[in-house]
């Protein structure tokens, strides 16, 4: 064997090239008295990483989000995953807005000094992004949260849109109903808080709450932030006509200037782009 080749090979064996990759690790984050299920695939090598806060969809429960994870420890970006409050085995109740407090306790998570030594987490470049449900609840959190400046959405639900389908179209109306009933426990992996289920809200109700969960609403808080939006043209449960290009508009609407919007044509489960999805999160996460 040539001596150019042993080298090389003893160099990537030694991780001086290239970071170690480890399998995920189950962790839990607390919130107030709560402890919520997480999965964290990290990255061992000499100094810090780049960070990505993953959300699930709703109700989540997978160890990763469409192979994401795996794919960024690969490309030497730590990932934290969770599954939010009151669904699986996370303790407490679910509602959107414990949602939001999830998030903010995964950060508090990341940003724990025996975090930052453990998964050698740069907390200079902690990004969040989510798919479907966390896609949308990753802008949600953005546009209450101004220190968030770089978010990326995969089909991301604008809960605005979907509120306003609800109560126009009564067989969405009904299949949404009977989806919810199914997921609710016992027999399902949710514990919904008290009047939280969408046959609970009225039309009034989202209108009070317009700002924090209608996506369009929310456009002028975020237009200046760097934002990654992901939609697949065959989706037919966020769709692009009715809840991400109507997004995109109104961030253009607002002059926001760093907004990259990728369309592939696959459908809400993006089986056939998530690799292509997986790199153009790695690019943006490191340029």
């Amino acid at each position: 064997m040539k001596k150019a080749t042993i080298i090389l090979i003893l160099l990537l064996s030694s991780n001086l090239l290239f970071p170690q990759l480890e399998i995920s690790e189950k962790i839990k984050i607390k919130r107030e008295n709560l402890s919520l299920k997480g999965t964290i695939f990290p990255v061992k090598g000499k100094g810090l990483f780049p960070t990505v806060l993953l959300l699930n969809g709703f109700p989540g429960g997978e160890l990763d989000v469409l192979g994401i994870g795996e794919k960024l420890q690969t490309a030497g970006i730590v990932t934290l995953t969770f599954n939010y409050s009151g669904t699986y085995e996370s303790e407490g109740k679910y509602s959107m807005e414990y949602t939001m407090k999830d998030i903010e306790a995964a950060f508090d998570f990341l940003k724990k000094s025996n975090s930052i030594e453990k998964y050698h987490i740069d907390t200079s470049k902690i990004f969040l992004g989510g798919y479907s449900y966390g896609g949308g609840m990753s802008l949600t959190y953005a546009a209450n949260h101004s220190g968030i400046k770089k978010v990326f959405s995969i089909a991301g639900t604008d809960h605005g849109e979907f509120f306003r389908e609800y109560f126009k179209n009564e067989k969405f109306a009904q299949m949404i109903d009977s989806m919810f009933e199914q997921l609710k426990a016992p027999n399902g992996p949710v514990r919904f808080e008290e009047g939280k289920m969408p046959k609970d809200v009225s039309a009034e109700d989202v209108q009070r709450i317009k700002a924090p969960i209608d996506l369009r609403a929310c456009a002028p808080l975020i237009a200046d932030r760097k934002i990654l939006l992901f939609a697949g043209i065959d989706d037919t449960m966020v769709t692009m006509e009715n809840h991400m290009l109507p997004l995109y508009r109104a961030l253009q609407d607002e002059n926001a200037e760093n907004v990259k919007f990728v369309t592939f044509q696959d459908d809400h489960s993006f089986k056939k782009s998530r690799g292509q999805i997986s790199d153009i999160i790695v690019n943006w996460v490191k340029n």
